[in-house]
C-alpha cells in the first residue's frame, strides 16, 4: 500500500506579525486624530481666517473657494471655526481621560492588592459615584454653580474615576496570585514597587482601552454642556457652541451645523478605533515582570 503524501502548506506569518500591522482603518484613524491635533496645537495659527472675525458683509454664504463651509449668520468663516474648535475639543476630554486613568488606576490597585477594609471602602465609594449619571450630574452642578469649562472638566474627572478603579481592581486581583508577584515578595520588595513597578504595567492594557472610551464619552459630554450653554462661553469657537449656535441656520447654510456634528462623530470613532488597537498591541506583549 502506497503512502500518501502530503505537502505541507506555506506558513503564513507570525500570529504577532499580523496582529501588529495596522490595517487601513487603523491608519486612517491615526491621520484623523493627527488632523486634529495639529488643528488643535495650531489654532487660529492653522486657520485660513481669523476664526472670531465677523464681516456682516457675506452673512449665511454659500461653501465657496474663500469660505469652504460657508459662513454663519455673523459672517465668521465655519471652516476656520470648526479648526479652531478642535483645541477644546482634545484638551478637556484629553485631561478627563488621563486624569480619571491616573486616579482610578491608583485606587484600583491598592483596592486589587490590598484586599480587606482597603478594598471594601475604596470600592464603596467607587460604587456610589458610577451610579451616578455623569452628564446629568455635570449638568446640574455646573448649571447652578455657574457655566465654565473647566469647572466641568474637573467634575468629570471625578465621575470618570469608578469605572478605571473598578477595571484596574478586578485586573490586579487576577495578577496578584501569579508567580511573578509571588517571586517578587519571596525576594523582599516593598509593596510600592510589587504594586506600581510589576503589576500595573500588565493591567495597564485594560486602562487604556478604557481610557480611549472615556476621551470619546467626555468628548460628547463637554460637547453636550457647551450646547446647552454650560460650557464654553458664548462666542468660543467650540464644536458643540457651534452646533448650538447653528439650529437655526441648517435651511440657510447646512455646514453650519453639519461641520463641528461630522468633526465630533469622526473625532470620536477615531480615537476609538486606536483604542482597540493599542490594547491588541499591548495585550499580546505580554510582559510579566
Amino acid at each position: 500500500m502506497s503512502e500518501a503524501v502530503v505537502s505541507p502548506l506555506p506558513a503564513g506569518p507570525p500570529a504577532s506579525t499580523r496582529r501588529g500591522r495596522p490595517s487601513l482603518l487603523v491608519i486612517g484613524a491615526f491621520v484623523v486624530v493627527g488632523v486634529v491635533t495639529v488643528c488643535a496645537i495650531g489654532g487660529a495659527a492653522v486657520a485660513p481666517h481669523d476664526p472670531s472675525a465677523q464681516n456682516l458683509l457675506v452673512t449665511l454664504t454659500k461653501p465657496s473657494m474663500s469660505h469652504p463651509f460657508g459662513t454663519d449668520d455673523l459672517g465668521r468663516d465655519i471652516f476656520s471655526r470648526t479648526i479652531a474648535g478642535a483645541r477644546t475639543a482634545i484638551i478637556g476630554p484629553l485631561i478627563i481621560a488621563l486624569g480619571a486613568m491616573l486616579i482610578g488606576n491608583f485606587f484600583g490597585l491598592l483596592a486589587g492588592y490590598y484586599g480587606g477594609p482597603v478594598d471594601s471602602t475604596i470600592m464603596r465609594i467607587a460604587d456610589f459615584l458610577f451610579a451616578l449619571p455623569a452628564l446629568l450630574v455635570a449638568i446640574v452642578v455646573v448649571g447652578v454653580l455657574g457655566g465654565g469649562y473647566y469647572r466641568a472638566v474637573i467634575l468629570l474627572v471625578l465621575l470618570f474615576c469608578p469605572l478605571d478603579a473598578r477595571l484596574v481592581r478586578a485586573a490586579t486581583l487576577e495578577q496578584r496570585g501569579r508567580a511573578y508577584v509571588e517571586a517578587a515578595r519571596t525576594l523582599g520588595l516593598s509593596r510600592r514597587r510589587i504594586i506600581f513597578h510589576h503589576i500595573w504595567p500588565n493591567v495597564l492594557p485594560v486602562a487604556i482601552a478604557n481610557a480611549t472610551l472615556a476621551f470619546a464619552y467626555a468628548l460628547v459630554s463637554l460637547s453636550a454642556l457647551s450646547f446647552l450653554g454650560i460650557g464654553v462661553g458664548p462666542g468660543t469657537a467650540d464644536w458643540g457652541r457651534m452646533l448650538s449656535d447653528s439650529r437655526t441656520l441648517l435651511f440657510e447654510n447646512p455646514a453650519t451645523a453639519l461641520a463641528p456634528g461630522i468633526a465630533l462623530v469622526i473625532t470620536a470613532a477615531a480615537v476609538n478605533v486606536i483604542g482597540d488597537w493599542l490594547y491588541e498591541r499591548v495585550s499580546d506583549s505580554g510582559r510579566v515582570r
